[in-house]
């Protein structure tokens, strides 16, 4: 007797952290968004809510990505986290902070490479995200 593998089951492990690519994608996203956001005058405003050291947050924005993605959910584990929420609420954030972000986080998956489906797939959760995170 022979086995046909299951499509079904094949295409429900697909996450939209396997889609960019795991750990090595994601982490070419993170470190491209932080330099967009670093290099870009139009970013200015959500730069300034930055520290000059722009690596501790690289990382912890990766960790959170991995697990919203779908992947290990690294930010979760980690002994020192905050919520994500209040961690945010300390910076004045509006329509064009949301925007900024946004806009690095679009150029920053384009730059990498991913399909456009892929680039397509994550555009209105990643709006959602930013989104959720206004508070004026």
């Amino acid at each position: 007797m022979s086995h046909t593998p299951d499509k079904t089951a094949e295409a429900s492990t697909i996450t939209a952290y396997t889609m960019v690519g795991g750990e090595a994608g994601l982490r070419r996203i993170v470190a491209r968004f932080y330099d967009v956001m670093d290099s870009d005058p139009e970013a200015a405003g959500i730069r300034a809510m930055h520290g000059a050291d722009l690596g501790p947050v690289r990382e912890k924005l990766f960790e959170f990505l991995s697990g919203w993605l779908g992947g290990p959910p690294l930010y979760h584990q980690r002994t020192d986290r905050k919520c994500i929420v209040s961690v945010h609420s300390a910076f004045a954030i509006g329509p064009n902070e949301r925007d900024q972000w946004l806009c690095c986080m679009r150029v920053a998956i384009k730059d990498v490479g991913l399909p456009e489906e892929v680039c397509t797939y994550l555009d209105e959760p990643l709006f959602r995200l930013a989104d959720f995170f206004k508070n004026r």
